[in-house]
C-alpha cells in the first residue's frame, strides 16, 4: 500500500470519513451508554469523532486533575448530566491532607457558561463549599439531581439553597460527607408547592430534621420512591411517613428507638404491609429483636438489605432473612458471627453480593466477629456469589480456594485479614495461596484487595492469571520489589493500583515507566520509594502528575506518599504546599 500513492491516499480518506449521514450517525451513537464504548467509536475516523462529541449528553471524570473543565466543555459541548470524581480513595482512611484540593467550583463556573442546561451532577471525593452549592442552584434553571458522595467543605445551609431555588430537583443524594450540620430546618426551605423529589437521602447527617417539613415534602412528592432517613427519625414518626409514600422502592428506616405502645406497633407492621414495591432497606439504626417483625411483610421483594448500621447477633440476622427469599446484595456488621454467615448460606440462595464490615475495626479484645467458617458457609449457599468485601480475624489457604471453587465467578474479590500480616492461623505459612487460588479460577475478576501475610509469590501469581483485574489494593505485603515489578509486568487492563506500607521502592516504581499512561492512577504510602525516586519518573514521564504529599517532620529525601496519574493539562495550580508536584507537560 505504501507503493502506491493513490491506494494509500483512499485508504487514509476511508479512516477520516463515515458514509453515514450525520443525523444517523448521531441517532445511532446516541443509543451507546458504555463510556468505553462511546471512546472506542470516537477513534474511528473523524465524522464518528464528531457525532460522538455531538450526541454526549453524559460525562465521567474519574480524575478531576486529568482533564480541565474547558477542555471537557470543548470536546462535549451537549453535556446534561456530568459524574466528577476529586481525592483519592486513601482520603477515606485520613491519609489524604484536608487541604489537598478537588474543589469542583471552577468546574461549575465553566458549566454555567457552557452547560447552562445541565441537569444532573453527582461528585465523589470533591471539595464543596456552601457557595458552590448555592452557585449551582442559581444558575442551572433546570437542574434535576445532586449527588454527593464522600465529599466535604459544605453545610446544611448549602443543602438548603438547593431546595430554596432548585425547583425541578428530582434527586438530592448526600451520603458519607463531612457536612457541618447546622441544623435540620434546611427541609422546610423547599417550596410549598414543590412536587417533584423522587430521591431523597439524609441518612449521615447527624442532627434531628424539622420533622414537620419533612412529613409535608414527602406527602407532597407522590413520585418519590427513595427515602433513607437518618436516626433522628423514629418509628413513630417513620409510620407516618410510610403512609404518605407506600410507593417507596427504596427505604432507609432511621432510629427504632424509642419503644412504641401495642397500638403504635400496629400500626407500624401494617403501614410496612402496605410497601409492595420495596425493594431496597436500610438504616435500622439501634435495631433489637422485638422490632424486627415490623419488618417482616415489607421483605417479600426486597433484593437488597443494608444492615451496616444494625448491631444484630446471628439469631436476630436469621429471623430477618427467613423473609428475604429474592436478596440479592447484602451487608451486614461483623457482630452476626458464623452463625449468622450460616444463615445467609441456607437463605439467600440468589445472593450475588455480601459485604461484611468490622463493628470495631480498632478493638484489639473484641470477641465477635467472623472468621473463614461463616466465608465458607455462605460459599456453599450462594453460589451466585460474585461480589464480597469480607473483614475477619483470621483466615486459610484451603478456606479461600474452597470458597472460589464454589464461586468462581467472582468479579469483585476484597478480603481484609485484620491483623496486618497474619499467617494461614492453621498452618502459620503465608497466604500466597489463598490468593493464587481466586486469580486462578476467578477468571472474570476485576477488582481484587489482598490481606494477610504475603511474600512475592502472591504477585507473581496475580500477574500470571489476573487477565482481566482493573483495580489492585496491597497493604502490609510482599518481599522485595519483584512483587510489584510482577504486578505491573502482569494485568494487562491494571487501571489503578493501590499500595500502602510496602517494601517497594525506587526499582518497583520505575518498572512501570511503559504501564502507567494506560492506567489511571498509581497511589504509594508508607513504602521506600524517594524523592529522587520520584524526579526519575517525572523526567522519563512527563505526560503524567508525579505528587508527593510530605508529612511535617518527614525525612526531605523520602516520598512519604506518593500520587501518579496521567493528565492532559499538565501540574495544578492549586497544589497545597505539603504537596509538590514534580512533573506535567
Amino acid at each position: 500500500m505504501d507503493s502506491n500513492p493513490k491506494m494509500r491516499k483512499e485508504f487514509l480518506d476511508s479512516t477520516r470519513s463515515s458514509p453515514f449521514p450525520d443525523e444517523v450517525l448521531e441517532r445511532v451513537l446516541s443509543l451507546l451508554k458504555s463510556h468505553k464504548d462511546r471512546s472506542a467509536v470516537s477513534l474511528v475516523c473523524k465524522d464518528w469523532y464528531n457525532a460522538e462529541s455531538w450526541s454526549r449528553t453524559h460525562v465521567f471524570i474519574g480524575n478531576c486533575y486529568s482533564v480541565s473543565p474547558e477542555i471537557v466543555a470543548r470536546r462535549f459541548p451537549r453535556i446534561k448530566s456530568v459524574t466528577l470524581k476529586g481525592k483519592p480513595r486513601f482520603s477515606d482512611f485520613n491519609l489524604v491532607p484536608e487541604n489537598w484540593g478537588a474543589d469542583v467550583h471552577p468546574w461549575l463556573v465553566v458549566f454555567a457558561a457552557k452547560y447552562p442546561f445541565m441537569e444532573e451532577l453527582r461528585l465523589k471525593r470533591m471539595a464543596v463549599s456552601d457557595e458552590s452549592l448555592e452557585f449551582l442552584a442559581l444558575n442551572f434553571p433546570n437542574f434535576k439531581v445532586l449527588s454527593l458522595l464522600s465529599c466535604d467543605g459544605f453545610s446544611t445551609d448549602g443543602l438548603a439553597a438547593i431546595a430554596t431555588h432548585c425547583k425541578n430537583l428530582t434527586q438530592l443524594d448526600i451520603q458519607e460527607n463531612g457536612i457541618d450540620d447546622k441544623s435540620g430546618h434546611w427541609l422546610s426551605c423547599f417550596p410549598e408547592n414543590f412536587t417533584s423529589l423522587e430521591v431523597l437521602n439524609f441518612a449521615n447527617l447527624n442532627t434531628d430534621v424539622n420533622f414537620d417539613a419533612l412529613e409535608r415534602l414527602v406527602n407532597r412528592c407522590k413520585s418519590l420512591k427513595v427515602l433513607k432517613a437518618n436516626k433522628s427519625i423514629s418509628l413513630e414518626h417513620l409510620q407516618r411517613l410510610l403512609v404518605c409514600a407506600p410507593q417507596l422502592t427504596e427505604l432507609g428506616t432511621g432510629s427504632f428507638m424509642p419503644e412504641l405502645t401495642a397500638c403504635q406497633y400496629a400500626e407500624l407492621r401494617s403501614s410496612f404491609n402496605q410497601l409492595k414495591n420495596l425493594n431496597t432497606l436500610s438504616g435500622l439504626w439501634e435495631a433489637t429483636a422485638p422490632y424486627l417483625p415490623v419488618l417482616y411483610p415489607a421483605c417479600t421483594n426486597l433484593t437488597f438489605l443494608n444492615l451496616s448500621y444494625a448491631f444484630l447477633q446471628s439469631t436476630e440476622l436469621a429471623s430477618l432473612l427467613c423473609q428475604c427469599p429474592r436478596l440479592r446484595c447484602l451487608w451486614v456488621l461483623d457482630t452476626v458471627g458464623d452463625k449468622g454467615l450460616e444463615a445467609v448460606g441456607s437463605n439467600c440462595p440468589l445472593l450475588e453480593e455480601l459485604r461484611v464490615f468490622p463493628a470495631d475495626p480498632f478493638d484489639e479484645e473484641v470477641i465477635h466477629g467472623v472468621t473463614e467458617a461463616g466465608f465458607l458457609a455462605v460459599s456453599y449457599g450462594c453460589r451466585r456469589l460474585h461480589y464480597v468485601l469480607y473483614f475477619c480475624r483470621q483466615m486459610t489457604n484451603a478456606a479461600v480456594a474452597t470458597i472460589v471453587q464454589n464461586c468462581p465467578d467472582f468479579t469483585h474479590f476484597r478480603l481484609c485479614i485484620m491483623n496486618p500480616g497474619q499467617p494461614d492461623y492453621l498452618t502459620n505459612e503465608p497466604m500466597d495461596e489463598a490468593f493464587g487460588a481466586v486469580v486462578r479460577t476467578c477468571t472474570k475478576l476485576q477488582r481484587l484487595s489482598v490481606s494477610g501475610l504475603l511474600t512475592d509469590l502472591t504477585f507473581q501469581y496475580i500477574g500470571q492469571y489476573a487477565k482481566n483485574l482493573e483495580t489492585l489494593s496491597v497493604a502490609f505485603a510482599g518481599s522485595s520489589d519483584r512483587g510489584m515489578q510482577c504486578m505491573l509486568e502482569g494485568c494487562p487492563k491494571l487501571r489503578k493500583l493501590e499500595i500502602r506500607d510496602c517494601p517497594f521502592g525506587n526499582v518497583a516504581l520505575l518498572s512501570g515507566l511503559e504501564k502507567y499512561e494506560s492506567m489511571r492512577s498509581l497511589w504509594m504510602s508508607a513504602c521506600n520509594v524517594t524523592m529522587n525516586g520520584c524526579r526519575l519518573l517525572a523526567r522519563e514521564m512527563p505526560r503524567l502528575n508525579v505528587e508527593v504529599m510530605k508529612e511535617d517532620g518527614s525525612d526531605d529525601s523520602q516520598a512519604d506518599k506518593v500520587y501518579v496519574y496521567r493528565s492532559v493539562v499538565g501540574p495544578r495550580r492549586d497544589a497545597p504546599p505539603c504537596v509538590l508536584t514534580l512533573s506535567g507537560l
